[in-house]
């Protein structure tokens, strides 16, 4: 599977951990979404998509421009990350 990695992300709002392939090729902005809506699917719909949620690197605190290709970035399989 080169054109996905793995995350694990944290979800503070709702107090779990998953983890999550995404596609290496799309911006961090797409990622979000993609792992968002997964979430809520994983999580029974008890997590709510909001507006002003961004990724966040659990290790140096470093907020993921959405703009950015995953492929630009620090993030390889096996990161974390926390969703805030």
């Amino acid at each position: 599977m080169d054109n996905k990695i793995l995350l694990e992300v944290f979800v503070p709002a709702i107090e779990q951990e998953y983890d999550v392939f995404v596609p290496v090729n799309k911006t961090m902005g797409t990622i979000k979404k993609i792992i968002e809506s997964g979430i809520i699917d994983l999580s029974d719909n008890v997590y709510m998509i909001k507006n002003d949620t961004n990724l966040y690197s659990k290790e140096t605190g470093q907020m993921y421009d959405v703009n950015l290709k995953l492929t630009d970035t620090d993030l390889k399989n096996g990161s974390q990350v926390i969703l805030i």
